[in-house]
């Protein structure tokens, strides 16, 4: 029997090409675009799963506030935390402090190589996280000052094949360091990918005669709290205020810190804090894809429903006749189920090549690294099977029930076997689809239109034509002040360099100093405000085009800004002092950090970062003896030139160092390449979602001319035109479109202005993000349905009304 529902289901969907190509190619469109997305969800939600007590690990998150109002959100928070938690709270079993460190040259006699992502990490490491020690002693390897734990990679570097535990190493060719262990390289899933850790007690031996275990002023340090089994995260929480309440006796009360505990596994998707280790996902953007993934299949679901009852008027007979000579309706339900069942695996083969196929674009698009390992993945089975017999059953149970209940004295008979319900289901089915449609359709708008403004706007800094080179790892203190002016001095003799200038961070950085207890000098302690700092030398303002407002800008000949020291403010940080006017602030003197300094000027706001953010109060710190990226303001003519030029002089100048280099509006852009990546996942894949639904506004099609086909004689035998029975078709899938854009409409412009709320600077909802995708919808759905009216339209009446 199995046999025979296999050759009839063959021959029903080889006899019917145009309908199973397009049943194979929505459902395969469908099942490839929800398993390339599902692979990212499932990427992007298996951070931290590495570590097998994840369930029990917890930072602690710091907040600042000023007067009641959140100032500053902390992931590296103060130092003191994790000892004196640890101490006074039983639930906390264990604790782990990290101190990022900036990248250095580790090597031994042989060979050197760069370590950017480098981290003090105390002695309960390896037994909080799971980071397997290929060689070492997990219980000893950080509690020595002076040790380092390296990274397989960068051991293999340095020492190749030999175990490089017990061997040496040397920091920028100076500090040396015993190797006490190699761990296993973090895999990509973790926001924590350090190449090499120090141990704790090296940190604490670099920043003597200060006790970071006291300091709950100092931010900087990754606080990890390993919380016994059975702990409840919320009791323990409730008991960190009455704590630290005891450490800040000393603070005004209109300052307060706040603690808190964020669970491991959810940082990468939910924490943008200040000193994160890395720039972390999006949990909103991981579930709406997640939801277009559903929806995408859904529809082709739903097409292929659609179309199997399109077609039920050709099938009606074949199933009186099958009724007529004893079939079961059991049986007929078992022939529609196997048409299903070869359909979809047909289709899930097709997905198989097209997610092959679609690999190389797929990580263009999002930045992963998919690979053709994939195909061994037992999660990648497990989700194509699911929708393997998923789809299988849901889209052929329901047009097998509908076919197979068919009375095979009225199907003989060639009465109509349409119903109301059916109708409705199957017009309320394409209502959903093209609501849905248009709902992606005005947030793919949205989005790329935010990017654009983003893009586009003035940042009230120029970032043109600027070459920026890393600063050196390798220095001399005693030498490297003098090395960098004489570096500065010989670049500005550069015919095509028209700016030299050194600063703490360049704009597009996040790690700007925050600076708290700002307030100008008659202010009581209580009245300090809490400021972002950039530290900068003499030439920042006019290299930046920074455009003053009042005062003037750091000068040499005031010696004032050497000596007794200078600060210039932006507009946003005048006004946190409490002066609207510019000019008012100038000759102001402020405490700031111990020192007395004079607000010599004041500059525009301008977006230190993307547009993201708000304006932040800042002030721009004159040091002369400022370490940090130098920017070089170049020609645009020749530029491989002038770069060989700069490291030429960076060679003479920094020997042993390496350079590095980037173009500033690059790097500042690279902040919106999140947008972007979403900007182009959603637009394919809102592309692919209109593509399957307009397969199944075809299957409605379909199914309406076929059922009306006599009605089109008729009316052309009375005199009706081809473009009057096009219109009188298409005015019943307008409708359908109308109420589906009524539906889609409020719902769409609630999701896109909660999303756009997440912009300090953002764009306007214009009408037309709305009137375009009901334009575009309408003008797809007219070719679609025309095809199929322009068809039936043309068709000899004497074809279609010689039995009647």
């Amino acid at each position: 029997m199995l046999k025979n529902y296999i050759k009839i289901a063959w021959r029903n969907i080889s006899r019917n090409k145009v309908f199973s190509a397009i049943n194979i190619m929505g459902l395969a469109i469908g099942i490839a675009a929800s398993l390339l997305i599902l692979q990212y969800v499932s990427f992007e939600l298996s951070y931290e799963t590495s570590h097998e007590k994840a369930d029990r690990i917890y930072r602690v998150r710091q907040e600042r506030y000023e007067k009641g109002q959140l100032t500053t959100s902390w992931a590296a928070g103060a130092y003191a935390v994790g000892n004196h938690f640890k101490d006074a709270f039983p639930e906390i079993d264990a604790y782990v402090k990290l101190v990022k460190q900036e990248a250095v040259m580790l090597g031994n006699e042989q060979r050197s190589v760069k370590v950017g992502e480098l981290y003090c990490a105390s002695s309960a490491y390896f037994s909080v996280f799971t980071t397997p020690l290929i060689s070492g002693d997990p219980a000893t390897a950080l509690t020595e000052p002076n040790t380092v734990v390296l990274s397989e990679s960068i051991a293999h570097k340095l020492f190749g094949q030999e175990d490089p535990v017990g061997k040496i190493v040397r920091q920028n060719h100076r500090r040396i360091f015993k190797v006490t262990g190699v761990y296993k390289d973090m895999p990509s899933n973790t926001h924590l990918k350090a190449e090499a850790l120090y141990s704790y007690a090296t940190f604490l031996d670099m920043v003597k005669p200060d006790d970071p275990e006291s300091g709950w002023q100092w931010d900087g340090c990754l606080t990890y709290l390993l919380l016994r089994p059975g702990a409840v995260p919320e009791k323990l929480e409730a008991k960190f205020p009455a704590l630290v309440a005891k450490y800040y006796d000393d603070v005004p009360k209109e300052f307060t810190t706040k603690y808190f505990l964020q669970p491991l596994k959810d940082i990468h998707l939910y924490s943008h804090l200040m000193m994160e280790t890395e720039t972390n996902g999006q949990g909103n953007t991981v579930y709406l894809l997640m939801g277009i993934a559903l929806f995408i299949i859904g529809i082709a679901w739903i097409n292929y429903i659609n179309l199997a009852t399109a077609r039920a008027i050709n099938r009606a007979v074949e199933v009186g006749v099958r009724k007529a000579v004893g079939s079961r309706r059991s049986q007929l339900v078992a022939q529609f189920m196997i048409e299903s069942v070869m359909l979809n695996g047909m289709a899930v083969v097709m997905a198989l090549f097209l997610v092959v196929f679609s690999i190389p674009l797929f990580n263009s698009v999002t930045g992963q690294q998919l690979s053709f390992s994939l195909l061994y993945d037992r999660l990648f089975w497990t989700v194509l099977s699911v929708l393997f017999i998923v789809g299988s059953f849901l889209s052929g149970m329901y047009p097998a029930f509908v076919l197979s209940r068919f009375k095979p004295v009225v199907v003989l008979k060639g009465k109509a076997i349409s119903s109301r319900q059916g109708s409705t289901l199957r017009k309320a089915l394409v209502v959903v689809q093209f609501a849905a449609s248009l709902f992606l359709l005005v947030g793919m708008l949205t989005v790329f239109k935010q990017i654009q403004f983003m893009r586009s706007q003035q940042l009230g800094i120029n970032i043109a034509q600027t070459l920026v080179v890393k600063p050196p790892i390798i220095y001399t203190d005693s030498t490297l002040m003098q090395q960098q002016q004489a570096f500065k001095e010989q670049l500005m003799r550069e015919t095509a360099v028209h700016s030299v200038t050194v600063s703490s961070i360049v704009p597009g950085e996040a790690s700007i100093v925050n600076a708290g207890g700002i307030r100008l000098i008659e202010q009581n302690r209580n009245e300090g405000k809490q400021f972002r700092a950039i530290f900068v030398d003499y030439d920042f303002v006019p290299a930046y085009h920074l455009k003053l407002i009042a005062g003037r800008n750091f000068d040499r000949d005031f010696g004032m800004d050497g000596a007794e020291g200078a600060v210039v403010f932006n507009r946003t940080g005048i006004r946190r002092l409490g002066f609207d006017r510019p000019d008012a602030a100038i000759g102001k003197l402020v405490f700031f950090w111990g020192d007395t300094l004079r607000i010599a000027g004041v500059v525009e706001d301008f977006h230190q970062q993307s547009l993201h953010d708000a304006y932040e109060p800042l002030i721009l710190r004159l040091r002369a003896d400022v370490k940090g990226y130098i920017s070089v303001g170049i020609s645009p003519d020749n530029v491989n030139t002038t770069i060989a030029t700069v490291q030429r002089n960076w060679n003479t100048f920094f020997p042993s160092n390496p350079f590095e280099y980037f173009f500033l509006d690059e790097h500042f852009d690279e902040q919106y390449k999140a947008d972007q990546r979403f900007g182009k996942v959603f637009g394919i894949f809102t592309t692919l979602a209109i593509l399957v639904a307009c397969l199944g506004l075809f299957g409605l099609a379909s199914f309406t001319i076929v059922q009306r086909t006599k009605e089109i004689s008729i009316r052309k035998i009375l005199g009706a035109s081809v473009s009057e029975i096009v219109q009188l078709l298409y005015r019943e899938f307008a409708i359908l479109i109308v109420i589906a854009f009524g539906i889609a409409t409020p719902i769409a412009w609630f999701s896109v202005t909660q999303w756009l709320n997440g912009y300090a600077f953002r764009t306007t909802l214009y009408w037309w993000l709305f009137a375009i995708p009901f334009v575009l919808v309408l003008l797809i759905a007219f070719l679609t349905v025309s095809f199929q009216s322009i068809r039936a339209a043309l068709v000899n009446p004497a074809h279609s009304l010689r039995s009647e």
